[in-house]
């Protein structure tokens, strides 16, 4: 085989390498929960008055939902859901009324900027 034949084959090579790595990338892209405040599993003295959720990409606020539960499962008012200003990973849902002492359950389900639905769910106890 000629070198510059053998030097096209690397190129084709290389480069169906670089594009079946960037589909991929494409295919797994998902928004997936990097960050809550107050924390997953945490035990707080002060009641928050809003949660923070970061994702990992923006989300659509469209349609996308965050849902409290209190102790025994009591579904706890909440604020709408919000983005950050200028950032669309991060979602501020504000908490109207004060928490009491209790555990606290938080399910949220989003669906990313390029369409991909995820959810999950933590909890963290107020003392």
């Amino acid at each position: 085989m000629s070198i510059k034949k053998l030097m096209r084959l690397r190129i084709l090579s290389s480069a169906c390498v670089l594009a079946a790595g960037l589909i991929s990338q494409q295919a797994f892209a998902h928004a997936h929960l990097k960050s809550e405040t107050p924390a997953a599993d945490s035990q707080v003295s002060v009641a928050p008055t809003e949660l923070t959720l970061g994702f990992s990409e923006g989300v659509e606020p469209s349609f996308s939902k965050v849902v409290l539960e209190g102790p025994n499962n009591q579904p706890v008012k909440t604020g709408d859901f919000k983005l950050a200003t200028n950032d669309n990973t991060q979602v501020l849902i504000a908490l109207p009324a004060p928490l009491t002492r209790g555990k606290y359950n938080v399910s949220w389900h989003v669906v990313s900027v390029d369409g991909h639905k995820t959810q999950g769910t933590y909890s963290f106890t107020v003392k």
